[in-house]
């Protein structure tokens, strides 16, 4: 066999040829335009320096000496290379003076009398010049004082970029053009042996060509399907995430395969009130992020069952159907005892790891108790993962801190299972890390992944230098990985978001009924400044600082007294817990103290409402605010950010973002605040309350476009697709395992032995 390459790649030489020619015809026009369009803002923006420089004497010479007082002035400005002439228009549009270089075709009356600056191009003697006229009032005399710049170095930049863009297309068609073709003659000539040596392997067994030529069609149409998918799915490029996408894709991609959910928090909690069931929403942000990908997915999700008539809603193998309204998967919840609770959840996680990883100043408490109950506990969820596997390959979703040490548990269990971990707060660097007594077990816990996700790539670093300072283990950095016990895990950012359009957004009320309804609940007037703050009570969510800051911006700017509400809504959230029940303390008592210093008559700035809030409730509060704030002292995302600017589809509002939630390294056009500097977080509320219409809408605009493109969908997606690609490549292990050994004589009972 031979196939003659000569005449192909001549062929497509000539046709790429062709292509960068007229790609250089097509691109130079716009490649012009923009450079000519820099220049002149460049020359725009100068003009407006020159004349900031020069405003207040030309008032001064005006009102005072006349313009034949600034001769001198203005001849000494001109000098410069690319400001040829100066000259000044009174109100009548009479040329009063004019420098040596100004052309006479210039005429004032030619030029618009505006109350605003204006810019104009002149040409004169076969050269460009930029006219600037700027406006200027010197008491009861008015006038323009006219810039005139020259444009042709514009022409020269532009030529010298034309010139510069034909010589890089040019040299990248040649370099691709070489690269293409070494790469083609390599892949076309070991195309040939491979096909070669199957012909002539054929060609040697008479017998058997047809089986072994369906066995390596279907291997290779397998990698054929592999390419496509990792093609449409890897990186989400141009693909609208929402529920039927991610059910298209699990129903392509990982066909028959069981998700199973672990977290503590379950999505919905039954309790009995006033003698009837009442169904309650917990305010968390995991649930915020999982239920909606549970809907699209089905599954199992595995949670503490915490609700007072959560046991009598449940059948006798503790399950229940959820969501009530529309039954979407299975909710099985995990019973635990008070000393349990107090500590696995109270105790360990919440007085240990919580504190460690959040960088807060509160210290971590650990109890060798606590320890021991932890452990317990992760080993109950581990069991019930076991019992609700229908299968022994299941995907199984471990959320947050609270089971640490359940990856490696259900590895044991479940060898063949594919498990996806995400630490929904933050990971603290390895110094810090390093003072929990624990923290050998707490990793190697999590390294029973398959896969550790964190929010962000930073995060990702801290574990990899945990991983490295405390485990006998090896680090692939460039892959970003860590190998442990004969096992690697795959440590990845997945920024987690919310699902798009969110589901509350659905109920609300028009923008401006919405706000009627916020001020008529508050007894508010009409025109009330409206800031809202929606969070857990909890010390890393810096309720307290956003209250200082309050309180500063009331004491220097007094006029926003009477006019400015802050509505802080806070759900209570492990009061059995000393720090906690301290800050909802200290957050009251904060409040009545501004509210004392600063309301008047029915006046009060602070209305603090300390209960849970409904989704509807939340999005009804978003949607009437002004302004949200949201002022983590350290956060791994913080999905409030999030929920506020996609409640905003009138696309005004101002989001004010601590620094210190993960939220701000995406939704960088919120005013970014530290919450620390109480002054300068004062003046970031100022800013967000005068904050023009048309600039809250550019910003919540691109906001908006943010979180539709990367919602929720799209971070389950990248987390299963992940998922799909490793068992994949375990799949073709496998076989290759099982090729070897039948390459060596070896029966299937011997390769068991």
């Amino acid at each position: 066999m031979s196939i003659s390459l000569r005449h192909p790649i001549i062929k497509y030489v000539a046709i790429g040829i062709a292509a960068i020619i007229l790609m250089i015809l097509a691109v130079t026009p716009l490649v012009t335009a923009i450079v000519e369009g820099w220049s002149r803002r460049d020359v725009e923006l100068r003009s407006r320096l020159v004349f900031r420089s020069i405003e207040d004497r030309v008032v001064n010479a005006v009102s005072v000496a006349g313009p034949s007082g600034l001769t001198k002035y203005f001849e000494h400005i001109a000098q410069d290379e690319k400001l040829v002439a100066l000259g000044y228009c009174d109100d009548s549009g009479t040329l009063r003076y004019a420098t040596e270089r100004l052309p006479k075709t210039l005429k004032c009356e030619d030029l618009p009398q505006d109350a605003v600056e204006s810019f104009s191009t002149l040409s004169a003697a076969g050269r460009s010049y930029l006219v600037s006229l700027f406006p200027i009032a010197a008491g009861d005399k008015k006038g323009h004082v006219v810039l005139l710049h020259d444009l042709t170095f514009a022409d020269a930049r532009a030529r010298q970029a034309r010139r510069y863009l034909a010589l890089a297309l040019i040299g990248v068609a040649a370099g691709l053009g070489l690269l293409a073709t070494a790469v083609v003659q390599g892949f076309l000539r070991g195309w040939q042996r491979a096909i070669k040596a199957q012909i002539e392997e054929f060609g040697s067994q008479p017998a058997s060509p047809r089986v072994e030529d369906t066995v390596f069609n279907r291997e290779i149409q397998s990698l054929l399907n592999d390419l496509n998918v990792e093609r449409r799915y890897a990186e989400g490029i141009k693909v609208e995430w929402s529920p039927a996408t991610l059910r298209r894709l699990l129903e392509e991609e990982l066909p028959s395969t069981q998700v199973l959910v672990v977290s503590n928090r379950e999505p919905y909690i039954h309790n009995r009130m006033n003698g009837e069931i009442a169904l309650q929403i917990p305010a968390s942000g995991l649930v915020a992020a999982v239920e909606p990908v549970m809907r699209a997915c089905g599954g199992t999700w595995i949670a503490h069952g915490s609700g007072s008539a959560d046991k009598d809603t449940v059948d006798a193998n503790h399950r229940v159907l959820v969501p009530p309204s529309d039954p979407a998967y299975l909710l099985r919840r995990v019973w635990l005892s008070e000393d349990e609770q107090d500590g696995y959840y109270y105790g360990f996680a919440n007085e240990g790891l919580w504190p460690l990883c959040h960088i807060a100043f509160i210290r971590p408490t650990f109890r060798d108790s606590d320890w021991q109950h932890y452990v317990a506990v992760n080993e109950r969820f581990a069991d019930a993962v076991v019992q609700e596997a229908t299968q022994d390959d299941p995907i199984v979703l471990v959320q947050d801190y609270h089971f640490a040490l359940l990856p490696r548990m259900v590895r044991t269990r479940l060898p063949k299972a594919t498990i996806v971990t995400f630490w929904h707060i933050p990971w603290p660097n390895s110094e810090t890390f390093s003072i929990c007594p624990w923290r050998e077990e707490i990793i190697d816990g999590l390294l029973g992944s398959t896969i550790l996700g964190f929010h962000t790539q930073f995060h990702c670093n801290n574990f990899l230098e945990s991983a490295d300072r405390f485990m006998e283990s090896r680090i692939d950095r460039e892959h970003a990985s860590v190998t442990s016990r004969g096992t690697e895990t795959l440590i990845r950012a997945y920024p987690i978001s919310i699902e798009w359009p969110p589901a509350a957004l659905g109920s609300q009320a028009p923008v401006a009924r919405c706000r009627a309804a916020v001020r008529d609940r508050f007894s508010l007037p009409a025109d009330a400044v409206l800031l809202v703050g929606i969070e857990r009570f909890d010390y890393t969510k810096g309720i307290l600082d956003r209250l200082r800051a309050l309180d500063d911006l009331l004491t220097r700017e007094p006029s926003w007294k009477g006019r400015l509400v802050f509505i802080q809504a806070a759900a209570p959230t492990r009061n059995r817990l000393e720090k906690y029940s301290e800050l909802q303390q200290e957050g009251v008592r904060l409040a009545a103290e501004i509210n004392e210093r600063h309301g008047d008559g029915d006046y009060r700035p602070v209305e603090l409402i300390v209960r849970h809030h409904s989704p509807d409730e939340v999005y009804e509060l978003f949607r009437a605010a002004d302004a949200c704030i949201v002022s983590s002292l350290h956060d791994g995302m913080n999905l409030v950010a999030k929920e506020f600017v996609a409640s905003r589809d009138d696309e005004q509002g101002v989001l004010i973002l601590s620094s210190f939630a993960g939220a701000s390294r995406e939704l960088s056009e919120a005013l970014i605040v530290n919450p620390y500097d109480t002054s300068a977080m004062a003046a970031a509320l100022e800013r967000a309350l005068l904050m023009p219409s048309q600039e809250q809408r550019d910003r919540m605009r691109l906001m908006r476009e943010l979180i539709r493109e990367r919602n929720v969908y799209r971070w389950a997606a990248q987390m299963l697709m992940d998922a799909s690609l490793l068992r994949k490549r375990e799949r073709i292990r496998s076989k290759q395992r099982e090729r070897a050994f039948s390459a060596a004589g070896l029966g299937p009972l011997r390769r068991r032995a």
